[in-house]
């Protein structure tokens, strides 16, 4: 396709499209052109992004075709029913696609943790790595309980870094690397505390206190690194779909687990605040946590599976995403 020519032949038809959707007030006749233009202009943006994929005309094609499609079936006002649909669909139904990319992604975050740990635990140099012997005892008896004081501004304040942090490893998964980084660098994070934590006879001290919170979080953390993964594989191998098509499909769904795991993340947090420093018994608090991740995966599986099994895949649908042309008639 040569793109000049193309554009020479079509683009009065485009500004006509842009000027009847800057106008307010249309009549019948110019309606019926909308709808008409619109409908031309979509088949000339695909035309366009399978022969001459040029960038910056699909995306001005791409705005303008939605601005038109607003124009024409009016901006889509949100419901109660879209956020339960959001929440009991939409949610599940990506973190189900997700689930075996997040097994692999935890069985490879503590095998790294446990060799860290390990290595600390056994290691002088590496246990000298850690800090002073007072430094490390201190750390031991005070600090590591201390940093768990219990209240709604600690609860917040975990809630929203973790957020910030789970988004940010999602949305670095297009490079690869973003994902690795930051998986590994936690993996090490938490093994090699826990293995200081083993060489000062203090491992019932770091387990009891992460378990309850951190099998909720830590699980968080394994789907972000599994969703950034995933999108990054999507380019690599995109499968019969055009790499820019596989990128849309999957950065779209993805983006609604992190989403998703910001409610994750409250709940962890809520755990984290008020239960993990808590006065329990710490066999209660570890029941709680584990009530919470089972309830994690129950809501995975069960609604997950369901919402997948009907052909949801977390993606908008057609007519959000700009794939479908809207008629009359």
């Amino acid at each position: 396709m040569d793109l000049d020519a193309y554009q020479a032949v079509h683009e009065p038809a485009w500004q006509r499209l842009d000027e009847l959707v800057r106008t307010r007030r249309r009549t019948g006749a110019q309606a019926d052109e909308l709808v008409r233009l619109y409908q031309a202009t979509a088949t000339d943006l695909s035309a366009i992004r399978s022969a001459a994929p040029d960038p910056e005309m699909v995306t001005r094609l791409s705005q303008l075709v939605a601005r038109a499609r607003a124009a024409i079936a009016g901006a889509h006002e949100p419901s109660w029913r879209d956020a339960l649909r959001f929440v009991v669909v939409t949610v599940p139904a990506v973190l189900y696609r997700l689930r075996w990319w997040t097994v692999a992604v935890m069985v490879a975050f503590l095998a790294v943790g446990c060799v860290a740990g390990v290595w600390v635990a056994t290691n002088p140099d590496a246990l000298a790595a850690m800090g002073t012997p007072a430094e490390r005892q201190h750390y031991v008896d005070e600090a590591f309980a201390q940093y768990y004081d219990p209240g709604a501004g600690f609860a917040a304040t975990v809630w929203t870094n973790n957020a910030f942090l789970t988004a940010v490893c999602i949305a670095t998964g297009i490079s690869g690397f973003g994902p690795l980084y930051f998986l590994y660098s936690n993996a090490v994070a938490v093994g090699n505390i826990g293995g200081m934590m083993a060489a000062h006879d203090a491992l019932d001290v770091f387990l009891s206190l992460i378990a309850p919170h951190g099998l909720l979080e830590l699980t968080a953390v394994f789907v972000s690194g599994a969703a950034g993964l995933k999108l990054f594989w999507a380019w690599v191998a995109p499968g019969p779909r055009t790499r820019g098509t596989a990128l849309a499909q999957e950065g779209r769904a993805l983006f609604t687990a992190a989403i998703g795991l910001v409610g994750v993340l409250a709940v962890s947090g809520v755990i984290e605040g008020f239960v993990t420093g808590s006065g329990l018994l710490w066999w209660v608090k570890i029941a709680i946590g584990a009530l919470a991740l089972a309830a994690f995966w129950a809501y995975t599986i069960v609604l997950g599976g369901r919402a997948v099994r009907r052909g949801e895949t977390g993606d908008l649908d057609e007519d959000r995403a700009g794939y479908a042309v809207a008629t009359v008639g």
